[in-house]
């Protein structure tokens, strides 16, 4: 059976992959006093909330089940125009929110619309890889650029700058960032925005981790830029990270307006409408109860953060630029690796996994930039699983 060459083009998923061999030795040491600890998988360990879980029963039993619009419940779309106006002081019509399965198909959407076959567009290395292989499928080309720690993993107006050419259609940025949990200072962030916006490019922006940010600072939406920069900005979000729906697969696509009609065509004949029965859960998660909730949680994963990154540098991990959002620590494995008597990150991560039962994820995924020197983990665990991760560390690493 003869493949396109579309299809040839997306890279192997390597978090995958290494998720099944831990899967696989997780059987087999299952009740074993060292169980197998997951930190390599991006999910929280928090569930959807009472009123959000209650809400889907009622969906269901009441019988609102049947497709909504394209675009999604209005009644959905204004609550998230609310929580922009409440959290980020963001103005943030309605009519500019697209709801979505998911922040993939937020993405695939934005690509599929924006990107023509050729087109460039610039991304940070290290970046999550699922953002350049949607880059790919629309067919257009990723143009991964080498970032430091002095640059907290982020590109730069001046990068974005010497990068550009006559090819470049636009940037792809994170903010906070799969897998560095770094985040963009909002001064370079209007900056870059700035030059694309006048070279007539388009910024999109993956804020699925803007709810789980930890320091004022860096706290804050594109979306909420000043005057025409926020309204051209293209944000993708997502219930799965800061709302805990990962499942449910909902998220949302911010668009300027004169795009909206664009985006809903694509959207009716690619996947008619997100799912109502999640869509109806979701409208649960503004209500005071749950967003009191969420902000519960996201002290606990800034505890967890706390914990564990001076942990991992005490014990030769070395963090080198502390996260100020997500749930990540991206680690220098190098001395540790030699430890172990290996070399790299991909050999890193497998030993950690046999010795230690402890599942993290290699640099591999996450572009061209000095991958086999770094190793992600996961802090989206509990507390009492960190602390039994770092004494394993603690015990193969001496």
């Amino acid at each position: 059976m003869k493949i396109s060459q579309r299809a040839a083009r997306i890279e192997p998923f390597y978090v995958m992959e290494v998720a099944k061999a831990a899967g696989a030795l997780a059987q087999q040491v299952a009740h074993t006093a060292s169980p197998m600890i997951f930190l390599n998988i991006g999910e929280p360990d928090f569930t959807a909330p009472p009123l959000v879980q209650q809400a889907a029963s009622r969906a269901i039993a009441q019988g609102k089940t049947q497709y909504t619009q394209a675009m999604g419940l209005p009644a959905l779309r204004e609550r998230i125009s609310g929580w922009y106006a409440s959290r980020f002081g963001a103005d943030v019509a309605p009519g500019r929110i697209v709801i979505t399965a998911g922040a993939s198909a937020a993405l695939q959407l934005a690509c599929l619309a924006l990107i023509e076959s050729g087109d460039e567009i610039l991304m940070p290395d290290p970046s999550y890889p699922c953002n350049r292989h949607f880059v790919s499928a629309a067919e257009g080309t990723s143009v991964l650029i080498p970032t430091t720690a002095d640059e907290r993993f982020q590109l730069t107006r001046e990068k974005v700058e010497a990068a550009w050419n006559d090819k470049t259609r636009g940037v792809l940025l994170a903010s906070p960032s799969n897998p560095t949990g770094t985040s963009i200072a909002p001064e370079e962030l209007q900056s870059i925005h700035e030059f694309v916006h006048s070279r007539g490019g388009i910024t999109l922006i993956d804020e699925i981790y803007l709810g789980l940010s930890y320091e004022e600072h860096f706290g804050h939406s594109a979306l909420a830029l000043p005057g025409e920069l926020g309204q051209s900005v293209i944000s993708i979000n997502s219930f799965s990270k800061y709302f805990n729906m990962t499942g449910w697969r909902l998220g949302w696509l911010v668009v300027p307006e004169a795009l909206a009609p664009v985006i809903e065509r694509i959207a009716q004949n690619l996947f008619i409408c997100a799912s109502t029965v999640a869509q109806q859960a979701a409208l649960a998660c503004f209500e005071p109860e749950s967003l009191a909730e969420y902000e519960r949680r996201r002290a606990a994963f800034k505890a967890r953060r706390d914990y564990f990154i001076p942990e991992l540098n005490r014990l030769g991990l070395r963090v080198p630029v502390m996260p100020d959002g997500a749930f990540y620590a991206y680690a220098d494995c190098t001395e540790a690796a030699a430890r172990l008597g290996v070399t790299g990150s991909w050999d890193f991560a497998f030993a950690l996994m046999e010795r230690a039962h402890l599942a993290v994820t290699p640099g591999r995924d996450f572009g061209h930039a000095a991958p086999e020197q770094f190793v992600r983990f996961s802090t989206a665990s509990s507390m009492d699983q960190l602390k039994e991760a770092v004494a394993r560390l603690e015990s193969v690493l001496g």
